[in-house]
């Protein structure tokens, strides 16, 4: 390759650049386990690999592969499932260019998937995690890129420790969203850093783990504290009014790439950061594209990610329906400018140390949580006026229309009890439940 044509530090910026956008659009993933209905233990991967092909004739999909393999199936209207990398199962929406159809369909297309699941002796099981399953137990996808990831984490010591848990046993609802602009870009991750501590008090719901509590509300985001930080989290940068793009490539660009794409699979990165890889190329005569810097945004997993869209990624999942509270929060936030300037103007003054810790003591306390001189409850409770303005503004501009207001309704309820859904879990599963993994099973997996 040419040095002319050569990856350049200011190319890495045209990730990130937009054409005419005339309609922000909203994509959302919804994670599920794939369990037993009688243990809630993952079910291996022949299991699921045969519950993709039911799934390629019901949707009329099509397969697609790691290798040889089967892990996942693309939808005709550009929606998919896919097998994460422990066997959990992601379904990632189609962008629409509303809240309301976004939620409609995807609630559509896992009810059916519930269904056909069913018809295998498969629960899709809601939350934050899944909750009796032990590293031990995780049934690894055969993709390359799995071997590669666990050793790379085995190899950070203390950091890379809740490696295994992270990729095999948690579950989140992520919202894709829109930028128009470097400006509007900016903005929006301003917000998405400095709120997604308190947004994430409203959503804690992984108090179980390998059969028992915890004693954290989010056992799932303390797992996340230990996969290699530097990788996770808060962005710095992005918490300032004068970050620029420069700003976000400068974060990614030190971190190494863990895997590659070479001879049409995966195989390990160089262990140095990928601003070495830009300057020296990959050692074997290789440079890296714009495809590689893409390849290596996908390998970073803070709070809000930037690739060709702004990923929240940071709440984990609440049980079945509510999974549309996450996108219309954090639609409500971002698209309506007055509610997302007034939450910026409340959490400004929250400095990265402040929002690195309030990330762990909502992973303990949720609502209970300080986050710098605030506490978690009384941010919340303005964050969700807030988004809830937002929406309704949406709807009176004929956006939306009016249900979308509903999907809150089970943040509101939270706020209102001071109870969680970690907490609520907590009492059913001492209570009605009996400590029972069938139980539970049956009480938190998408109707069949």
């Amino acid at each position: 390759m040419s040095d002319e044509k050569r990856l350049s530090r200011a190319g890495l910026a045209d990730l990130f650049a937009v054409g005419p956008c005339p309609v922000e659009l909203v994509g959302v993933e919804v994670e599920h386990g794939l369990v037993d209905p009688a243990t809630g233990l993952c079910v291996p991967y022949p299991a699921a690999r045969r519950l993709l092909k039911a799934f390629v004739d019901e949707f009329d999909g099509a397969h697609f592969f790691d290798g040889e393999f089967p892990v996942g199936v693309d939808l005709p209207d550009g929606a998919s499932f896919s097998l994460e990398t422990g066997g959990a199962l992601e379904y990632a929406s189609a962008p629409h260019a509303t809240l309301s159809a976004t939620v409609e369909q995807t609630r559509s297309d896992l009810q059916r998937a519930a269904r056909v699941a069913a018809g295998h002796g498969v629960a899709l099981l809601s939350g934050g995690n899944i909750p009796f399953a032990t590293r031990a137990d995780i049934p690894w996808i055969p993709k390359p890129r799995v071997d590669i990831m666990r050793r790379y984490f085995r190899s950070l010591g203390a950091d890379g420790a809740y490696a295994d848990e992270v990729m095999g046993l948690t579950l989140s609802t992520q919202t894709s969203l829109d930028f128009v602009s470097e400006a509007d870009l900016l903005e929006k991750v301003r917000l998405h850093v400095l709120a997604a501590p308190a947004v994430s008090a409203l959503f804690v719901n992984s108090p179980i783990a390998e059969g028992v509590e915890t004693g954290a509300l989010s056992r799932r985001m303390q797992y996340w504290r230990r996969f290699e930080p530097a990788r996770c989290g808060v962005v710095a940068a992005g918490s300032r009014a004068t970050c620029t793009v420069s700003d976000l490539v400068d974060w990614a660009v030190r971190l190494p790439m863990i895997y590659r794409s070479a001879g049409g699979t995966h195989v390990p990165a160089p262990a140095v950061p990928f601003a070495t890889v830009l300057d020296q190329g990959f050692g074997d005569g290789t440079w890296p594209t714009l495809d590689d810097w893409a390849l290596h945004l996908s390998q970073t997993w803070p709070h809000v990610r930037v690739r060709r869209t702004i990923e929240a990624r940071a709440c984990d999942g609440l049980p079945w329906p509510f999974f549309a509270a996450a996108p219309a929060m954090w639609v409500g936030l971002t698209y309506d400018a007055p509610a997302r300037r007034a939450a910026i103007a409340l959490l400004e003054s929250l400095t990265v140390d402040q929002l690195e810790r309030a990330t762990d003591e909502v992973a303990a306390k949720g609502l209970a949580a300080a986050i710098g001189p605030f506490s978690a409850c009384d941010l919340t409770r303005e964050l969700l006026r807030l988004a809830r303005g937002g929406l309704a503004a949406r709807v009176a501009a004929g956006i939306e229309p009016p249900e979308v207001l509903s999907y809150l309704d089970p943040l509101e309820r939270i706020c209102d009890t001071f109870q969680t859904t970690a907490e609520q879990t907590l009492s059913r599963w001492h209570g009605g439940l009996g400590g029972s993994p069938q139980a539970y099973v049956a009480e938190f997996r998408i109707p069949a």
